[in-house]
């Protein structure tokens, strides 16, 4: 079975998006979208759980490798038991976020508090 596939079985979040679907969002151009409703696309180059951090968050950093990363799906400490897996483990998979676009930095960034913000994506 292909990995993507397994790992969608496990984590129920398979969504095939067409190729020409044009509201998807690569993580370089989402600080263009600040303040919008957005849906970003793309390969999670690094996955963390900030366990140390202040209010303990888990990242999901696209867009180029840490810390030159250009977007992060940010799931805060208090969302994280909403989740019935790590998200972290999402490192590697091509992934579509969904929501706010904000600011962070000179990066854009989404905060996550539910699953269905986050779909496995194949892109083609």
């Amino acid at each position: 079975m292909h990995p993507l596939l397994k790992t969608a079985g496990l984590l129920g979040l398979l969504v095939v998006l067409p190729s020409y679907a044009t509201d998807m969002i690569p993580p370089e151009a989402a600080v263009r979208h600040v303040g919008k409703e957005g849906l970003v696309c793309g390969l999670v180059e690094r996955g963390r759980y900030a366990e140390g951090s202040e209010g303990q968050p888990t990242f999901l950093h696209m867009g180029g490798s840490f810390p030159r990363h250009t977007f992060s799906a940010r799931i805060p400490g208090s969302a994280r038991g909403n989740f019935s897996f790590a998200p972290e483990t999402l490192q590697g998979k091509t992934i579509c976020v969904s929501g706010r676009i904000e600011r962070d930095a000179s990066r854009a960034e989404i905060e996550v508090r539910s699953p269905a913000a986050i779909k496995l994506a194949t892109i083609k």
